[in-house]
């Protein structure tokens, strides 16, 4: 992320604040995640920045998503979290090979009452 997206998302979620607390009549979630992405060509390269990311915040590797092909860590502030995650090149395969048929199979329209 450059320094001009920083700026932008750091006035993003502040200018969200800022708005939520002028409307307290607005529903909203009890949480929410701000997820970064690791793009590294290899999969040890983007634990690497994992764990780089990790240590500058101050929190362990996360490995309940280990299964699934994902390493991570984040830092929460309340309900609001910060969470870096690597997703495996095999993992990114397979969410690929499940998703390849979305939208080619219709369903029968649901029955009239």
């Amino acid at each position: 992320m450059t320094n001009d997206h920083h700026r932008a998302l750091i006035n993003g979620l502040l200018d969200l604040a800022a708005f939520l607390e002028e409307h307290p009549d607005l529903p909203v979630s009890p949480s929410l995640t701000l997820h970064h992405f690791s793009r590294r060509d290899s999969d040890a390269d983007q634990c690497a920045e994992i764990d780089q990311i990790a240590a500058r915040v101050g929190s362990p590797i996360d490995y309940e998503d280990s299964p699934y092909g994902h390493y991570a860590t984040s830092v929460l502030f309340g309900p609001v979290e910060y969470r870096a995650v690597a997703i495996s090149a095999a993992a990114r395969a397979r969410h690929a090979a499940e998703t390849s048929y979305h939208g080619c199979i219709q369903p029968d329209p649901a029955p009239a009452p």
